[in-house]
């Protein structure tokens, strides 16, 4: 089993990727591997709704990661989406990777355990979490929570390890991760699949 650790921040090695770090050590010691994607430094084209996604299925823009991550994404058994917070939100640039990612590509993720993270030096993570959890409830992928919001405060990597709280936190996180796809793992050996899903219903009440 695998979870796919996307970092959010413009700085590889910053305080999201040191978070990221502590899921991806503790799921490894629950017996699930973890990769850390990062989204890059570079600008971060936005999705145009040009519609070519759900043909292709992948992004018709291939300047930056978003297929690369894609790619992963289809192996991938769960997902963790990581954040430093601008201005009480998440990065324009994660917001940007993930709407590309996600607006054709949504069988990629669909019925995976998946979970955001959030770091901040004093305020808006939670506003931050609450963001990128509607990419998780759009594709139909089960929310993954801890014993807290999955927030962590620090301004340096170094800062981020002296929150005790976070830490175990981000600890619980990675546990309940292991343990929801080792629950998905066994019901599928028991032949419990995944549900139908309805399609095709658009309500428009503009006229």
């Amino acid at each position: 089993m695998k979870v796919l650790l996307l970092n959010g921040s413009p700085h590889e090695k910053g305080c999201t990727h040191a978070a990221l770090q502590v899921v991806a050590e503790e799921l490894e010691r629950q017996g699930v591997s973890g990769e850390i994607f990062w989204i890059g430094s570079g600008p971060i084209q936005d999705c145009v709704d040009c519609g070519a996604c759900k043909t292709l299925h992948a992004c018709a823009f291939e300047s930056d990661g978003v297929n690369a991550f894609l790619e992963k994404a289809k192996g991938a058994d769960g997902f963790l989406f990581g954040t430093p917070v601008y201005f009480s939100h998440p990065t324009g640039s994660i917001q940007s990777f993930l709407n590309r990612a996600m607006y054709g590509c949504r069988d990629f993720f669909a019925f995976k355990p998946a979970a955001a993270l959030a770091v901040a030096r004093r305020a808006g993570n939670v506003a931050s979490v609450d963001v990128l959890n509607k990419y998780f409830t759009l594709a139909q992928m089960p929310i993954v929570s801890s014993s807290y919001w999955n927030v962590v405060f620090g301004q340096t990597p170094e800062e981020v390890h002296k929150d005790l709280e976070g830490l175990q936190i981000l600890r619980n996180l990675a546990r309940n991760m292991a343990w929801l796809l080792q629950c998905i793992e066994a019901g599928r050996a028991q032949g419990v699949l995944a549900p139908e899903r309805e399609r095709g219903a658009v309500t428009n009440f503009i006229r």
